[in-house]
């Protein structure tokens, strides 16, 4: 399972001109289940991403994380969006191949699961909608972008 995540001041995700989720100052995080993928290969990438030390401290050091924001514990917003494109295998040619990406019941599934566990150890979560034709918007905060991948 992979999650690009991008440190935001604030992001949001649009369908049919319909705002679906908005946070503030937090995480956006692009989502996409590949073909062996699991919930609990989800809950492992659901743990890193709580806990991974993307925000600044007071001495400028990327110390904090996003459920940690102030040093205080302070919770910043997470925006779930589902990407299937980053599972692309873009090993040849000029066209991307998906057959890595778990399939659209299962890569559901899975996106569904994830969410629910968010929500029950995060305060702030919103997200898009699955397999729909989303508008994101963000201002990044940096930027930081990181790649994250759990395989088993």
């Amino acid at each position: 399972m992979i999650a690009l995540i991008q440190r935001v001041q604030r992001a949001s995700v649009t369908v049919e001109q319909r705002i679906t989720g908005q946070i503030e100052q937090g995480l956006l995080v692009l989502l996409c289940a590949e073909k062996n993928d699991t919930p609990a290969i989800g809950e492992k990438l659901l743990n890193k991403v709580l806990a991974y030390r993307v925000f600044s401290d007071e001495a400028g050091k990327m110390n904090r994380s996003v459920q940690n924001l102030d040093g205080n514990g302070a919770h910043g917003g997470l925006l779930i969006v589902s990407q299937f494109t980053l599972a692309a295998d873009t090993n040849s040619g000029t066209r991307a191949s998906f057959t890595p990406a778990a399939a659209p019941d299962l890569a559901r599934e899975l996106y569904e699961d994830w969410v629910k566990r968010a929500q029950a150890k995060h305060s702030i979560v919103q997200t898009g909608e699955f397999a729909a034709d989303m508008q994101v918007s963000l201002v990044n905060d940096g930027p930081v972008t990181f790649w994250l991948q759990v395989n088993s």
